[in-house]
Order: C-alpha cells, then structure tokens, then sequence
C-alpha cells in the first residue's frame, strides 16, 4: 500500500476524500454522537470528547496513511463540501492480503444507499488496487443495519469465527474472486 498521492474514490454521488483538519468538527460528531456510536465499545483512551482530541484522530489517520498502515476517506455528496461519513481499510495485514472495514454515517443520510455506494467502492478499491485477498469486517452482533449493509455488499457472516477482542462482535467477510 504505497501512493504517490491520496486516492481519491469517485462513484455516481459520492466522493471518497483525505479527511482534512478542518473536518475536526464533524469527526467529533462522528464519534461522540450516541446513535452513532450506539454499537461500537471503544476503549476510554481511543474515545473523542473535544475538537482537540477530534483533531488528533485526524493527524493519527492522516498519519497512519503515511506509513501504509490504513486509509481513511471522508464521505462528501460530490456537488457538496461536508463531511457526511467516514470509511476506511485498516487493520492491514503484514503480508497486505487482508484489510478490515470500518465506517461511520450521519444518520441524516443513513437509508439512502450512501454507505452501500462508498462500501462498494472500497470493496472495489481494496481488491483492484491494494490487490487484497480478503476484507473482514467486525460490528456488534445487534448492529442490524450494519449486518444487512455487509449482507447486501456481497460479505459473508463468519459463524465459526469469534472476535477475541470482543465477544460482541460478529465476524462477516468478503473474499477477492481474483486470487
């Protein structure tokens, strides 16, 4: 995973972007809002409280780009500047064979095939472009619009698999049918 300058993704409505610092206000949301939040058990020293910490996450993710460790994209309407969501391809594999999926809406756009459109074009991206074999993807096993969202983009539920980190996730996957 090495480019010469961030990969923009660019699909019928959407554009996939580098989060930037001026974003800090809505990463904030992203994170601390309850409904989003609602299934995901982040530990207290990962958790974003204020712009300040908001706008760490920003230079963490911006920074973990630079070393191939994962990328993350800001989720905009093409025709509008703010920041709706955010994706990413992470938890990288040593080997660069499997990535994990993470990704976070405002609920304003949720229902609305925003995150299948821009988890369809990771899947593309991560398997065209990074050459991955596999992307996993871990949500809470009551997270019942993720589990239909991975369910709909083509990822399979991993029923003999058990997230050792926490026993509330459920594990799903989607495989490249190119390796």
């Amino acid at each position: 995973m090495n480019f010469e300058s961030f990969p923009e993704i660019k699909s019928e409505r959407l554009l996939l972007r580098k989060l930037e610092e001026s974003d800090d206000a809505v990463i904030l949301y992203l994170r601390s809002d309850e409904t989003i939040n609602q299934f995901i058990e982040r530990p207290e020293h990962r958790k974003t409280k204020t712009l300040d910490q908001a706008l760490q996450f920003i230079n963490e993710i911006t920074q973990d780009y630079h070393n191939n460790k994962s990328v993350t994209w800001g989720i905009i309407y093409k025709n509008e500047p703010q920041l709706i969501g955010t994706i990413c391809l992470w938890n990288i594999s040593e080997n660069n064979t499997i990535a994990e999926v993470g990704y976070g809406l405002n609920p304003t756009f949720q229902n609305k095939g925003i995150m299948t459109e821009a988890l369809n074009c990771v899947i593309d991206f991560g398997f065209n472009e990074l050459k991955l074999n596999k992307i996993e993807a871990f949500t809470h096993h009551k997270n019942e619009n993720s589990k239909k969202l991975l369910e709909k983009t083509g990822f399979q539920f991993m029923e003999n698999r058990k997230d050792q980190n926490n026993a509330s996730n459920s594990i799903y996957e989607i495989l490249n049918s190119q390796s």
